[in-house]
């Protein structure tokens, strides 16, 4: 064997690492999107779910609490805004305003006795309640898969190929500070 056929097998084999290599790193950028893309449609469902709630809420309340129509309008608009909602961010800050609402709503139900004790807006809140926790579950899942593919954009050297075909660092589904705040329990 020659010093040139020895070159060019040692630069075939050479060519051949570097792109096995590139394409390690391109699926592995393709596998982490396509993670945190399922982890959103995940809560994404259960979002929507909540949102199919509410017309069936507005309609129970809306019986006992006329002078709350602010508080049902804003609800409802509010669904509507996440339904119309085409990014991720855009029904992100959606569902956490849609949460702040429902939390108040579920308040101002204590000052009205009749409502409170209604087997349909019981069974509502229950639902919600439940639907609740499931969001705060995929939430979680959600923040891990994002967390995952932010790190794994900005690993040397995925971050050459990243920047490349334009991957940018996702935000996290953050808790609301209405949410964070604690009152106590009120007797």
């Amino acid at each position: 064997m020659t010093i040139q056929t020895i070159a060019l097998i040692a630069g075939i084999i050479l060519i051949f690492i570097f792109f096995n290599f590139f394409i390690r790193i391109y699926n592995k950028l393709v596998a982490l999107k396509n993670n945190y893309e399922k982890a959103f449609r995940n809560i994404d469902v259960i979002l929507m779910q909540r949102a199919e709630e509410v017309p069936e809420l507005v309609k129970v309340v809306s019986k006992f609490m006329e002078h709350e129509t602010a508080m049902l309008t804003n609800l409802t608009k509010l669904r509507t805004d996440f339904l119309n909602a085409k990014t991720v961010e855009e029904k992100i800050e959606n569902a956490n305003e849609f949460s702040k609402s429902m939390k108040s709503l579920f308040a101002v139900s204590e000052n009205y006795p009749t409502l409170a004790s209604n087997s349909n807006f019981l069974e509502l809140q229950k639902r919600v309640s439940q639907m609740e926790d499931k969001i705060a579950d995929r939430r979680e899942f959600f923040n891990d898969s994002i967390n995952l593919y932010n790190v794994g954009i900005e690993e040397f050297p995925n971050f050459i190929l990243a920047r490349m075909l334009g991957y940018k660092t996702k935000s996290l589904f953050d808790v609301t500070p209405e949410e964070k705040k604690y009152d106590g329990i009120q007797f």
